[in-house]
């Protein structure tokens, strides 16, 4: 069966000045939400969670990403992304983790803005109105901070303890006036091999 969704809701951000400074492009941040049942919801512990993940995550995945690039205006515009669930009180955090943490949900996004990075996550369990965090980084390139970004938003009524609130994110742009390098040059400052950062 299905996701049976309660509702869908769509963030958008746009950031003209950071620090009292005008950004020079501005950022525009994009959450695409959808509230939904808990399919494990009323079933106690449910020992294989496989057969409703491949129920659920492949329509959210397509709807998710569907609402975020028509706000953003395609996938080739979107520069950071990343992914979020809340399951309400009478869920497990697995139930969160098990319908954003498979290929079945997260590559209809990935593939849609041609990403080469892992999707950055949070899955936490929390009341209606629980901070949603939507950690970003950089698709293509894990060691580009500029694109080290959160959405924080919520929804006034989900999750409801029998609910589970799943989203993507993506980011147009990274912050601002960023200053603080890229991973790389730590890495060569610490005398590592930036293509190997393991050897020393």
């Amino acid at each position: 069966m299905a996701a049976e969704i309660r509702k869908t809701l769509l963030h958008v951000e746009t950031t003209f000045i950071e620090g009292g400074k005008s950004a020079p492009q501005p950022l525009k941040l994009i959450a695409a939400m959808a509230v939904i049942r808990n399919p494990w919801a009323g079933q106690g512990f449910v020992e294989d969670l496989a057969p409703a993940i491949r129920d659920c995550a492949p329509g959210l995945g397509a709807l998710l990403t569907e609402m975020v690039l028509d706000a953003a205006g395609g996938g080739d515009v979107v520069e950071g992304y990343g992914k979020s669930a809340i399951v309400g009180l009478d869920g497990e955090v697995e139930h969160a983790s098990a319908l954003i943490h498979t290929l079945h949900f997260g590559n209809h996004y990935r593939n849609a803005v041609g990403a080469k990075s892992y999707l950055s996550f949070c899955n936490t369990r929390g009341p209606a109105n629980a901070p949603l965090m939507i950690p970003l980084m950089d698709k293509h390139d894990g060691g580009r901070r500029s694109h080290y970004l959160t959405i924080q938003t919520s929804v006034a009524d989900a999750p409801a303890a029998n609910e589970i609130l799943i989203a993507l994110g993506a980011s147009i742009g990274g912050r601002p006036h960023h200053r603080i390098g890229d991973r790389y040059q730590d890495l060569k400052e610490l005398g590592h091999d930036a293509d190997n950062p393991a050897a020393v």
